[in-house]
């Protein structure tokens, strides 16, 4: 069919949107509610435009054949601009103060609007109880994206709209804090959230007094996630790899050391590897599903009690890096593990819950997302960009390609192939690119000939789509990775923001370039991990690895 948009004919697909002829067109329409790949809500009705005479949201109004649309018409202008203004009344928050950058903020000034003329809800709270995420409910502007997300995308509705009219808000049930609910603190709905009304908890302030402290012994250590995104918060293209500018900024931030998580990561490879090796030749608890990702964990917990016993033991990463920190290196360094504060700069808000959790001993202190690292780091007028490159401190810095791609999805599983695949084999193998567990595909299911033996795994990322596959049956499986973030860890609550699916694949394209130019692409390669069993773990799955570098899960109830 054809449509006319000011004044110019395009031909476009029955079923389209207004919305959808416009971006295909490069035709610009502002938004707020607007997520792709997302069923129209048409709440905000910033996207107005003209359609043979009529003000309809362009977002939910499907094109047919000789429509007439215009997009900036003065009544169109003004309609946004009241819309505007109208939200802002919601949003209490100074955004025509400053250099406020939040999607609301901005088309508020593109359409010209300098003050409200309407009074602020008066009926707002703050929940800030939880260890990961606030919820800033005098700014939240009621458009639904973070519903959705926790809705559609994860299938954890954790969060849903309450009361009416006037008084309509978003909260968990019976007004209760996000901390209180089966929240999975995966962040999606921080990265969705268009005026800032859900960030993580902060624990800059935490950091900072710890770094100031001249007793303590203060340990970063940076997931490989970080080193491709940081630089977006300093206006660098996505996928930019800053690792050695990190480093730097990290020891200009008065960091002691500055270790590698990729470094824990081929730990867990060693412990995750041997266990499945472990699982497939006593044919029991199979599959083994990888425990990676705290928000997935959390999720198994409250959701699937019977999976626990198929979930790997290991320790996340950076949890695993952390006991290293607070036992191997300490020993090293003549410390009390007391006096050794470790900070995780994570990708990810569950990590922050993560980090508390009892069963995991205090390993890590504090985790830091990528915004806020970026956010000491630019409070203390460090301009990245012109930073000298500085490698990872020993002992714990050196890492392998396998480590580098645990933070797209499908890396783990890749990862541990390689390892696995070796010790079945009995040999070094070449082929080590395992693409058929790549890509952004949101499940990937893959049959992997290592010798003798045919391996059935699957890769899944995006709680809804964890959800439709355990439904669906996993008996057939031998090993699963399950991440709960479109993308695995690039695409973490944490992230920059915007994160979409664009961005998240030039990410994964810098993590992949990493891995190619390393000198170790295996993890049990890695000569800090053979250095460290030889001295100090013994063997994988030991009764020294045991204790440092595995964990247990609990059963949570649903409410």
């Amino acid at each position: 069919m054809q449509v006319t948009i000011n004044n110019k004919k395009y031909r476009c697909k029955e079923g389209e949107t207004i919305l959808d002829a416009a971006k295909r067109n490069n035709i610009c329409i502002p938004t707020l509610c607007y997520q792709e790949d997302f069923k129209s809500s048409a709440r905000c009705r910033m996207c107005v435009v003209e359609a043979d005479g009529r003000i309809v949201t362009s977002c939910s109004t499907k094109v047919c054949d000789g429509m007439n649309v215009f997009t900036e018409t003065e009544k169109v202008l003004r309609y946004r601009k009241l819309n505007a203004e109208l939200l802002m009344a919601q949003h209490q928050d100074s955004c025509f103060v400053g250099n406020k950058n939040h999607d609301l903020c901005k088309i508020a000034k593109d359409v010209g609007l300098r003050e409200v003329r309407f009074k602020p809800r008066k009926d707002v709270m703050m929940d800030i109880k939880g260890s990961s995420i606030a919820r800033h409910n005098e700014k939240c502007i009621v458009c639904g994206r973070c519903v959705k997300t926790c809705k559609e995308l994860q299938c954890v509705h954790a969060i849903d709209f309450a009361s009416r009219s006037h008084h309509t808000h978003v909260t968990p049930f019976f007004e209760k804090s996000l901390g209180e609910v089966l929240c999975i603190n995966c962040g999606q709905c921080i990265i969705n959230c268009p005026v800032e009304a859900i960030t993580e908890k902060e624990n800059i302030d935490d950091v900072a007094k710890v770094l100031n402290n001249p007793k303590k012994i203060v340990v970063a250590q940076t997931a490989p996630a970080i080193r491709v995104s940081l630089g977006e918060e300093f206006d660098m293209e996505p996928g930019t790899n800053v690792k050695g500018k990190m480093v730097s900024a990290l020891k200009r931030l008065g960091f002691d050391s500055v270790f590698d998580t990729n470094t824990g990561a081929d730990f867990t490879i060693m412990e995750e590897a041997s266990e499945l090796i472990e699982r497939i030749q006593k044919g029991k608890n199979l599959p083994l599903i990888t425990s990676c990702c705290p928000g997935w964990i959390k999720f198994a917990e409250h959701y699937y009690h019977g999976l626990l016993k198929n979930i790997s033991s290991c320790k996340s990463p950076h949890e695993m890096l952390g006991s290293l920190i607070k036992s191997y290196y300490a020993k090293k360094i003549n410390k009390n593990p007391r006096d050794i504060v470790v900070i995780s700069i994570m990708p990810c808000t569950a990590k922050k819950f993560e980090a508390a959790r009892k069963e995991l001993k205090n390993s890590v202190d504090y985790v830091l997302t990528t915004r806020e690292l970026a956010k000491m780091i630019k409070s203390k007028g460090i301009k990245l960009r012109d930073l000298k490159k500085s490698k990872f401190d020993d002992p714990l810095g050196i890492s392998t390609g396998a480590a580098a791609i645990f933070g797209a999805t499908g890396g783990v599983m890749e990862a541990a192939l390689r390892t696995a695949a070796d010790v079945l084999t009995g040999k070094e193998l070449k082929k080590i690119d395992y693409k058929g567990v790549r890509g952004l595909k949101g499940i990937k299911d893959a049959s992997i000939k290592i010798g003798n033996k045919k391996l059935r795994v699957a890769v899944v990322h995006g709680m809804g789509n964890a959800k439709r596959l355990i439904d669906s049956g996993i008996k057939k499986y031998h090993f699963i990775e399950i991440m709960a973030c479109p993308g695995g860890c690039i695409g973490g609550g944490g992230q920059p923001i915007p994160t979409n699916n664009e961005i998240r694949q030039k990410r994964i394209d810098a993590i992949y370039k990493e891995d190619k130019s390393l000198a170790y692409r295996k993890s049990h390669k890695n000569p800090t991990l053979i250095k460290v069993y030889k001295e100090f773990l013994g063997k994988p799955l030991g009764r020294k690895s045991e204790e440092l570098l595995h964990t247990s899960y609990v059963k949570r109830r649903l409410y």
